[in-house]
Order: C-alpha cells, then sequence, then structure tokens
C-alpha cells in the first residue's frame, strides 16, 4: 500500500540524517547494514502498523523493540501521556507514579523487594552490575555469549543484536582494562563459578541471537551454581519482563535470582529502565548505603504515567490472548517457510517468537551465528517488507506480535512469509 508522499522519501531523509548522524540513525539497530538498502523512516502509527513518510504501511513485528505491548498509539496510553504531560514534563523531584509503578513491579513479580527506577535498560544493567559488585566486595562478573545487557563497557563482550548485526564481536573504545574482570561462557551450559565472582548476568530467554530458549535446568542449574560460590545471579529481563506473563520469565520459569533488570514494557513507549533486587542487596545503593547511582530524569512523571497506564491493561488475560496472538504467528511462520523448501526454526516463548534459518533447534549464539550466515534472513526480509511486512533489520532479534495484532494481520503475514521464503530459495538455489 503507497501513498507516496510530495514532502520527502525514504532515501532523500537517510542522505539528510547520514550527513548529520553517524550511519543516518541514532541507534545501530535501526541501520540496514546486515539486509541492505535504507531505512524506512516513520511517520505515524497505529495499533498493529507503522506507516513511513512515503505513505506505506506495514504491519509491523517490530513495536519498539518488544516497547509497544499493546499496539502503537494505544489510547488509553496516549490519553495518560497528556494528562501527565499537561502537569509538567518533569521535576527533579520524587513523585506519586514512581512509587506506584515501583510497587506494580514488587506485586507482579515473585523475589523482587525494592526497585531503583532509571532510564534506559543499559542504564539498569550497568548499575545493577555496579550494586553487585558492591554488595559482594567482589570484580567479576559472568555473562553468556549472545545476551545483550545494553552497551556499558563491561558488558558489550560478545552482546549478540545489535553488535551482532554490525558484523562486530564487541567495541572499539573499549580498553581491555574494562573488560578484563568480564568472563564470557556459552549460552545453556552451567559454567564454572569462581569465589571471585560477583554476578551473573544472563537473560533468562535470550532474546538478542534470534530468541533461544533456556534448555530445562540451565536457569536451575545457575541459582544453584551461583548459591555455592556466593555470587549474585541477575535476571535480564528488559525482553522479558512484563513481556511473557504477569511475572514475566521469573514467574514462568520458578527461579528467581537476587537482580533484575526491567526496561520496554515498563515504560509505555517511553525510555524507562528499572533495576530490582532484594531488600538487602538493594540497600547498599546510596542513599542508604555506598553504591553510587543517579539519574536526572529517573522516575520521569510522564514516563510512569505511560507505565503504570500498560500495566494497567495487562492481566493474566491479556496475556492469554497475547500468547494466542503468538502462537498463530509462530505455526503459520514455520508451516509458510518450511513449504517453501527453506531449513527454519520458529521457537516460541509465550508472547515471543524467533526466527533462525536452520535445520536444527538453535541452543547458543554459536549455532545462531551459523543460522543467520546462512544470508536467507536477507532475502527474506526484504521481499516481505516490500510485502507490507515489516521484521526487525537483522537476524539476532525476535518477533514482538502485539495485542494489537488482528487475525487478518496475521493471515496476511503468514501469506506474505510464504512469497518471502520462496523468493528466499529461488536466490539460495
Amino acid at each position: 500500500m503507497s501513498e507516496r508522499s510530495e514532502r520527502t522519501t525514504n532515501e532523500e531523509l537517510f542522505k539528510r540524517a547520514s550527513e548529520v548522524i553517524p550511519g543516518g540513525v541514532n541507534s545501530p539497530v535501526r541501520a540496514f547494514r546486515s539486509v541492505g538498502g535504507s531505512p524506512y523512516f516513520v511517520a505515524r502509527s497505529e495499533g498493529s502498523k507503522v506507516v513511513d513518510v512515503e505513505g506505506n504501511t506495514y504491519i509491523d513485528y517490530v513495536q519498539s523493540y518488544g516497547a509497544s505491548i499493546l499496539g502503537h498509539a494505544h489510547p488509553v496510553i496516549v490519553e495518560a501521556i497528556t494528562r501527565a504531560a499537561a502537569e509538567g514534563t518533569t521535576y527533579g523531584a520524587p513523585t506519586e507514579r514512581e512509587v506506584l509503578l515501583a510497587e506494580q513491579i514488587v506485586d507482579r513479580v515473585p523475589g523482587v523487594e525494592m526497585v531503583r527506577l532509571t532510564s534506559s535498560g543499559t542504564e539498569a544493567a550497568m548499575s545493577a552490575v555496579r550494586l553487585a559488585r558492591g554488595a559482594t566486595g567482589r570484580d567479576k562478573i559472568l555473562k553468556f555469549a549472545g545476551c545483550y545487557h545494553g552497551h556499558s563497557d563491561s558488558l558489550l563482550a560478545a552482546g549478540g543484536s545489535g553488535i551482532a548485526n554490525q558484523g562486530i564481536s564487541g567495541s572499539a573504545g573499549v580498553t581491555r582494562g574494562a573488560v578484563a574482570d568480564t568472563v564470557v561462557a556459552p549460552y545453556n551450559v552451567v559454567p564454572e563459578i569462581g569465589d571471585d565472582v560477583a554476578v551473573v548476568c544472563v537473560e533468562p530467554v535470550a532474546g538478542n541471537m534470534g530468541l533461544v530458549l533456556p534448555e530445562p535446568g540451565f536457569l536451575e542449574g545457575l541459582r544453584a551454581a551461583c548459591d555455592r560460590a556466593g555470587a549474585l545471579l541477575l535476571f535480564d529481563e528488559v525482553i522479558t519482563g512484563f513481556r511473557v506473563g504477569v511475572g514475566g520469565a521469573t514467574e514462568r520459569s520458578g527461579v528467581q535470582p537476587d537482580l533484575w533488570c526491567f526496561g520496554k514494557v515498563i515504560g509505555g513507549g517511553l525510555p524507562v529502565g528499572a533495576f530490582a533486587g532484594r531488600r538487602d542487596v538493594m540497600e547498599h545503593l546510596a542513599p542508604l548505603g555506598d553504591v553510587y547511582q543517579a539519574g536526572t530524569l529517573s522516575g520521569n512523571p510522564v514516563a510512569t504515567a505511560a507505565g503504570l497506564a500498560v500495566l494497567g491493561q495487562l492481566d493474566a488475560g491479556a496475556y492469554k490472548r497475547l500468547e494466542t496472538i503468538a502462537a498463530a504467528l509462530a505455526d503459520g511462520l514455520r508451516e509458510a517457510i518450511s513449504s517453501a523448501g527453506l531449513p527454519v526454526q520458529v521457537p516460541r516463548a509465550g508472547t515471543l517468537v524467533g526466527l533462525h534459518f536452520s535445520a536444527t533447534p538453535i541452543h547458543d549464539y554459536d549455532e545462531a551465528k551459523v543460522a543467520a550466515d546462512t544470508g536467507l534472513y536477507r532475502a527474506f526480509f526484504t521481499d516481505l517488507l516490500a510485502r507490507g511486512v515489516a521484521l526487525a533489520p537483522g537476524p539476532y532479534e525476535a518477533l514482538f506480535p502485539s495485542l494489537a495484532h488482528t487475525a487478518e494481520d496475521l493471515e496476511r503475514t503468514v501469506e506474505a512469509a510464504g512469497h518471502a521464503a520462496r523468493h528466499a530459495a529461488q536466490i539460495a538455489g
């Protein structure tokens, strides 16, 4: 569907952007480097769809990388933001909504006792690691290849997602000293944890390598290993928190860590992050303890209003409906792509859907990379986009169906996926 704008085109905007913004984008995950071409520039959105500056409409499975769980421009969220903004957009002083949002997180997630709000998931993860080091008196952190915990220096090693989509394994500008105390292990294997490890950071469902599910016993094994070593366990639930269920991956897995990171959904589409944990750990934070963390815009009154509004819509019934949508999408994609003769894995974790062009299931980052390196995603993505369906422009991202996606959206998506898969098969041919 195309209604060409007389004002500008995607290509023209990208050219202008490239003159004043490095790479033409303000986050590398938005670049089309791994799929070719230039990005579309969104002019507006509603529900399951975005419309670019040329008037092209796309059924959107990016949904701001999972933040827009209700769909774009949901009226309840828009109303909450409008009402809050009219009262002031930032104060530099506490507000009641900060307390209400923290209480919502504590009430929903088993084991969470205290919460500190931030402005992004990166900020949350960086602060949680500092807290873990301060609370334990230890230096080392352990993370898993392909798990992304934001772009702070010590956590960028083997980060998956945006890092992997750029064809790099880390980042220039990160000194050897910054990662000297970072240990990287393969996902789905319980590592040896020494008595010098402060914290083990893990995505309880890995959403930054095309969606990789934890093997039975993996999270339980991490919990037990951390307990033996005296290390803290951190669940990065920036993606899974309030996305896969009322209590996130913690509730679904039955495994409780010591620390959590949240983001995306809790901001209702506005910039919000949070880290949380047991009371005895969180009380090491200033002003109670000697671990310093701060943020001028933390607990922003407009963002907390949006977060409270979205959580108010997410009860058990909403997750049941969203899981039905996700299951229909996953089953439809699997059938459409495999019928075209392509090897495919379409894992699903509740309301999250993954896509790997592989004949065998994916268990870790190395296997995800093999699937990504086939090049099939690029051809599939490009043809699918031309047919009005938008996935993330990189093979290491998950798909994010929303509550706004209709049966008609799913039907059109699956039909387009069949065409795109046949196109990719011909190119690979």
